[in-house]
């Protein structure tokens, strides 16, 4: 078990995928072949580990990988995975011998710029203990998610994922018309000549617009130096457009270096190696989990009463740039 200051105990639960392959393809054969067949079975897998043993006794005297260790990063906006991939991390480095390999399944379209800052950094962190990276993207590493991905030592991509998007992006509404028209006075008080730019309420001018592109610009810049500093061999005139690519294509642009969904690059590995999944997860305090039953049903009364009113709600994020 994990312990974060101030924070809920966090626990690790780790799944020895080799054994729970084997186990399915146990449970598969005496389904459909029969009890004779799965003896069988039993008996070819016992003597193909026995030979697996002695080859791996051999491979870790020559210091190669023998075991893998598979992460999952599922982003959102503000890359809030980030909080449980940390502490998986840190079990890794303080636990797992060089050469290791770390396989990290990806997905993300994006968000914060600072928030997948971090979380690239938290990927660094196990190049630098010498540990192997592989990022596996089976749907969509774009913008923040490519940012992460490119720290890899290789980046397999299913053939139809999106993959790229190497810009930023910020939007935002004004309301000052609005507010003009309904008489309302907005005040805002800054010290700094750019403490606030563009605003949403206020009236922006053409000083404040340009100021507010050339941090973007800026962020940009950051974006693709961090890219070159991993994969030296883009083109980034061409790839660090904004645009993104399907696999394949993304593959011609060397944004990847394999077509290969996550399934089958893991299934190769336990052939010749221990691959373990960790999660984590905090663990719930007995009152979140009274709050969690009593959110349960209500949400089940709100169902039955089928409401009719449907809520909205919108939230404006004025100066957070976001990596699209």
């Amino acid at each position: 078990m994990l312990f974060h200051p101030s924070k809920n105990p966090v626990e690790l639960k780790v799944m020895h995928l080799n054994k729970t392959q084997a186990q399915h393809r146990e449970d598969l054969t005496e389904a459909t072949q029969g009890k004779a067949a799965l003896k069988q079975l039993k008996k070819s897998l016992a003597k193909k580990a026995k030979k697996d043993s002695k080859s791996k006794a051999k491979a870790k005297g020559k210091n190669k990988a023998q075991q893998v260790f598979v992460l999952d990063f599922d982003g959102d906006m503000k890359a809030t995975a980030v909080k449980h991939l940390r502490e998986e991390i840190s079990t890794l480095i303080s636990t797992a011998n060089k050469g290791d390999e770390v396989v990290i399944r990806l997905e993300s379209g994006g968000g914060l710029v600072h928030s997948y800052g971090l979380a690239a950094a938290q990927l660094e962190r196990l190049k630098s203990a010498g540990l192997k990276l592989t990022v596996c993207v089976d749907k969509v590493a774009a913008s923040g998610g490519y940012m992460m991905a490119c720290v890899a030592d290789n980046i397999v991509a299913a053939p139809f994922a999106i993959i790229g998007s190497i810009g930023v992006v910020s939007q935002l509404p004004n309301f000052h018309k609005w507010l003009k028209n309904h008489d309302v006075d907005y005040e805002q008080f800054t010290a700094g000549d750019y403490k606030r730019t563009v605003t949403v309420f206020g009236e922006n001018d053409d000083e404040d617009r340009a100021k507010y592109q050339e941090e973007l610009e800026q962020t940009h810049k950051l974006f693709k130096h961090f890219v070159n500093r991993y994969r030296g061999m883009l083109d980034l005139d061409k790839v660090a457009t904004g645009e993104h690519w399907y696999g394949e294509d993304a593959l011609h642009l060397n944004l990847v270096d394999k077509l290969q969904t996550s399934d089958s690059y893991l299934l190769e590995l336990m052939d010749n190696h221990e691959v373990y999944a960790l999660h984590s997860r905090q663990k719930p305090t007995f009152a979140e989990k009274l709050g969690l039953a009593q959110a349960a049903e209500a949400a089940f009364s709100i169902a039955i009463n089928k409401l009719p009113d449907a809520l909205m709600r919108f939230d404006f994020n004025s100066r957070l740039n976001i990596l699209k």
